[in-house]
């Protein structure tokens, strides 16, 4: 085994080293970085390699490793582009912060995945090992996706399923590239460009990435801690003529909201009423804490739910899997969408998904995630209350990733941000949740990244900055 921790100490030795070098210098041997960092020869390399990934030395064989010449940057013009790209037909937002890569030694509150010790590394290595001894590693998988793996997400939404209700066959499901993949293609396939499509505000910025990609028309629709009122819902779409609505009915990013039976059951009407779809995105549905997930789409077999279902956060980020489930026509355009764009999903990743959630380890995994999940989330809120009490939780989530806390209406909040960095502290500003104006000044603090035992410090860091 490569000691992780020893590797990363020799880089950060190394290029101390290299700092004061001249270029084109020889770095000491292999043998002798084992002998002063009382490393083995595996991790040495490894850190060599890490240093010529990063462009700061260069290997050269039979000959040494030698610090690489800096090349003078040359300005470039690109003017010539302005004129051939022309306008642009929409605006695409910034990626937010949840995508910002940082130090590691930094405390990350502002990603939207579960740290690397919450996942189920051995299920996912076991799984890609077996894989490999297939046939999956030369063979086209069905456009649709793996009939194995249709089945489970089939099965998964027939066990929520009341009596009354017809569940959804494995026919119905369209294997996707995750989940932002199934939300461009569901907003292109069932709302199209320049056509209204109804978004909770605040809500997953992925979302309102793959609306603005697609150039639906965004009318945001307020929701809170308990889900959006269905009062405004209908006036919505009765003013602006939608037929879709988007939402995350289980465990919202960023809200961590629950919708309760009697609001499921009082938006499928109105769905319904409208002859509408509602596109459920349930990309938190094993982050349960203390509820379990009800998916909508187990509540109606008339067609109007399209389900989205991402196994990449709670699996692996790298196995970019997802689960799409409608009904009727509206099924064939989106498999018709998907097969124009990604053509079908790697079977490998299909593969490899399906061998981890099809393992008897697999429950026994979410069972124990459950119970990280509280501890850390616990930690975080009473953290927060102690230290940093202008940071107001109007709910503590009963599952998801994230807490979702308003600060006082006068709050700099960019100010925040940077201070809390400087720190060694990085938060995701909640501007980038609302696909309208912002309602307030937010943060939203991922509970379930590294470092999780930091959180009291963490908490005195923003609770400094607020009162400053």
């Amino acid at each position: 085994m490569v000691d992780d921790s020893s590797s990363v100490r020799i880089v950060t030795a190394l290029r101390r080293w290299i700092t004061t070098a001249p270029s084109g210098a020889k770095l000491p041997s292999t043998r002798s970085l084992v002998a002063e960092h009382g490393a083995s020869p595996v991790t040495v390399q490894k850190a060599l390699r890490t240093l010529a990934l990063q462009g700061v030395v260069e290997s050269r064989p039979g000959v040494g490793t030698f610090v690489r010449a800096v090349r003078a940057a040359r300005a470039n013009d690109y003017g010539w582009q302005t004129a051939a790209l022309g306008s642009p037909n929409k605006r695409i937002p910034q990626l937010p912060a949840a995508l910002q890569s940082v130090p590691n030694d930094v405390v990350a509150l502002h990603s939207g995945y579960p740290a690397r010790e919450l996942l189920p590394e051995r299920l996912v290595r076991a799984a890609f090992t077996r894989t490999a001894r297939t046939d999956a590693l030369i063979t086209r998988p069905p456009t649709a996706g793996l009939p194995e793996l249709q089945s489970w997400f089939a099965a998964e939404l027939e066990s929520a399923t009341p009596a009354g209700i017809t569940p959804a066959p494995p026919s119905d499901v369209v294997l996707i590239p995750g989940s932002q993949g199934g939300l461009i293609t569901a907003f292109r396939a069932l709302v199209g460009a320049g056509r209204p499509l109804l978004m909770e505000s605040p809500t997953y910025w992925g979302a309102i990435l793959a609306a603005a990609q697609v150039g639906v028309e965004v009318v945001p629709v307020h929701s809170g801690p308990a889900g959006p009122d269905p009062d405004a819902l209908s006036r919505a779409f009765d003013q602006s003529g939608a037929r879709a609505f988007y939402a995350q009915p289980t465990f919202a990013s960023p809200t961590g909201a629950l919708w309760s039976p009697g609001l499921t059951e009082q938006v499928l009407e109105i769905v319904r009423h409208h002859g509408a779809f509602l596109i459920e995105d349930d990309s938190a549905h094993d982050f349960g804490i203390t509820a379990e997930p009800h998916p909508v789409a187990a509540r109606d077999d008339s067609g109007h739910v399209v389900y989205v279902r991402s196994l990449s956060k709670s699996v692996s980020p790298a196995v970019r899997v997802a689960g799409l489930i409608a009904r009727g026509p509206a099924r064939n355009r989106i498999l018709a969408d998907t097969q124009a764009g990604s053509m079908y999903v790697s079977g490998v990743l299909q593969a490899v998904a399906l061998d981890v959630v099809t393992q008897p380890a697999w429950r026994t995994y979410l069972r124990k995630l459950r119970l990280e999940l509280r501890t850390r989330r616990d930690l975080l809120v009473r953290s927060l209350r102690e230290h940093a009490p202008d940071a107001r939780l109007e709910t503590v989530p009963q599952g998801g990733l994230n807490l979702w806390a308003r600060l006082p209406d006068t709050t700099d909040l960019d100010r925040v941000v940077r201070e809390c960095a400087a720190a060694g502290v990085v938060i995701g500003s909640g501007d980038e949740w609302f696909p309208a104006e912002p309602t307030g000044k937010f943060v939203r603090l991922n509970y379930a990244g590294p470092h999780s035992g930091s959180f009291p410090d963490v908490a005195r860091v923003l609770g400094r900055s607020l009162a400053g």
